[in-house]
């Protein structure tokens, strides 16, 4: 599905999403100011902030996972990712607690890069073209089944259905 998104632009993606989050940033720091929730935008733009480096430190953690050339990547993007989400978890409560508006106002900067970033990725793809039905069908398609038995070996021999349980 992803295979017509080439790589060159997501660094398109990520200057857009940068000058949405500061452009977002902004609006929801005048806008709790004019309310008279200022911690609540300060929050905002702390968590808007955590999201834009969690996106950064992201990048660069898959970029050096892949510049050091093991076999199993996964092992070490996912414990990566959980010590980046597990320390975003931890600042977030931990601002709730000193400040309950402050901490929802990280919480929501958090989820609103979430859907910043979400929207610029989308934007891309429509933008690279539509993807052909049959791209649409077999992304991420593997196929594990065994092709068929030839006539004369064991395998069609055998019937292949065990399932009847009898000797």
């Amino acid at each position: 599905m992803f295979m017509h998104f080439d790589l060159p632009s997501m660094p398109d993606v990520a200057r857009r999403t940068v000058t949405s989050v500061l452009v977002l940033g902004a609006a929801a720091l005048v806008a709790a100011v004019s309310f008279g929730y200022a911690l609540v935008g300060v929050g905002a733009c702390i968590g808007l902030a955590l999201g834009t480096l969690n996106f950064r430190l992201a990048g660069t953690s898959v970029a050096r996972v892949q510049a050091s050339g093991t076999e199993h990547t996964t092992r070490a993007l996912g414990a990566n990712t959980l010590g980046r989400l597990g320390l975003l978890t931890v600042i977030a409560f931990g601002l709730a607690f000193v400040d309950r508006g402050l901490g929802f106002g990280v919480i929501g900067g958090l989820a609103a890069f979430q859907v910043l970033l979400i929207f610029n990725v989308a934007r891309s793809m429509a933008k690279a073209g539509p993807l052909s039905f049959d791209d649409a069908i077999n992304a991420g398609v593997v196929d594990d089944n065994p092709p068929p038995a030839s006539p004369g070996s064991p395998a069609a021999l055998d019937g292949g259905d065990d399932s009847a349980g009898g000797p």
